[in-house]
Parts: C-alpha cells; sequence; structure tokens
C-alpha cells in the first residue's frame, strides 16, 4: 500500500467536516494522516478538536495584515510558505472562510480542494444553506445540495469532484434541513478526499 496521504486541513469553524475526516482516517476508510490543521479563528472549534486527535494546529489570522494595512494577498503568499515544509498531497477547506487567491493557490496545483453546501452554480459564497432554505420556503426549489470542488481564485467555480443532492421535506425548517445537508458533507468531503489520495 501507498504511503499515507499527507493532507493539511483548513478550518474557521466547529470542525464537524475536520471530525469526519479524523473519523475515516481512524477507521481505516482513508489511507491518509492530517499532518496539520490550520485555523484563521483563535476561537475556532475546530482546534480543540485536532489537539484531542494529537494534530498539529496552526493559528494564522488575517487580522495582523488588515492593522498593518497589507493586501490579502501578502496573507495567502505568507500561509502558502508556511505550509510548504509540511509537503502536503492535498489540502482541504473545511469551513474555510477566506477566499483565496492565486498567491496561495499557485503553490499548490489541483490540490486544493473546497466543501461547499450548494450544488455547482447555485448559491456561490456565505450563507448557502440559508439562502437556499429561503429560496424553498418561496417555491422556486425542491432540493439543494453540496459539493467539493477544486479550489480557484473565483468563488466556488471549481471543477466539481463530488456532489450530493439534499432534498426539502415538507415539514423542513432551517435547523432539520441544515442537519441533514451537515451529514451530506461529512459523506462527500471523506469521498473526495477518498477518490483523489487514491489516484496517487
Amino acid at each position: 500500500m501507498a504511503d499515507p496521504a499527507r493532507l493539511i486541513v483548513l478550518i474557521s469553524g466547529g470542525g464537524s467536516n475536520l471530525q469526519a475526516l479524523i473519523d475515516a482516517i481512524a477507521a481505516g476508510k482513508l489511507n491518509a494522516q492530517i499532518v496539520l490543521v490550520v485555523s484563521n479563528r483563535k476561537d475556532a472549534f475546530g482546534l480543540q478538536r485536532a489537539e484531542k486527535a494529537g494534530i498539529p494546529t496552526l493559528y494564522f489570522p488575517l487580522k495582523p495584515y488588515r492593522d498593518a494595512n497589507r493586501d490579502r494577498t501578502d496573507y495567502d503568499a505568507d500561509l502558502a510558505q508556511a505550509l510548504l515544509p509540511y509537503r502536503p498531497d492535498l489540502i482541504v477547506m473545511a469551513g474555510w472562510m477566506h477566499i483565496f487567491s492565486g498567491h496561495f493557490l499557485a503553490h499548490f496545483p489541483r490540490r486544493v480542494i473546497n466543501l461547499h453546501p450548494a450544488l455547482p452554480g447555485l448559491f456561490n459564497g456565505t450563507h448557502a444553506i440559508e439562502r437556499a432554505f429561503a429560496a424553498f420556503q418561496q417555491g422556486e426549489m425542491t432540493h439543494s445540495g453540496c459539493m467539493v470542488h477544486y479550489a480557484i481564485p473565483e468563488v466556488d467555480e471549481g471543477d466539481v469532484i463530488v456532489q450530493a443532492v439534499v432534498p426539502f421535506l415538507p415539514d423542513d425548517t432551517l435547523e432539520t434541513f441544515a442537519a441533514r445537508m451537515h451529514a451530506a458533507e461529512h459523506q462527500i468531503i471523506v469521498q473526495a478526499v477518498h477518490i483523489l489520495t487514491s489516484q496517487r
């Protein structure tokens, strides 16, 4: 068997998708190891998940760059330099709330993937679950979904690796719909990593 793929996971919040990857690796479903978890938010619960699993973490905030009137591209370039020594086979944006420019992505061609809670071409950007649910309430949609795609500078426009349809139920609330979306996300992020790490 090939050596485990080296993953870096980028998070900004609770890290439930990170946990799905940790669990899949522990269960032998992925031939991979998470070599670093990065957060741009110090209080992200995902950092605690990583530490509990014995995974190194890096807190890399944007605020010092803003305070110094430095461009976001400086942040992207510096973060890329911080990650290069870890020799990642794949960088997984799992709830990472920062749009990367080419100053980051150019260092890792076709090795950065993003999880987005909408189907291709729909609800790009933030609050996709809430926007989809509002459209459902207006009678405009019967289903939404989620996808994992390659990250490119254009938000949520990269080539799709895996997607899943999540139908709306007649008695759905935002909370029940969001819970099913998150369950689907946990499945497809593992699926996408499996596809890409199996191709090495």
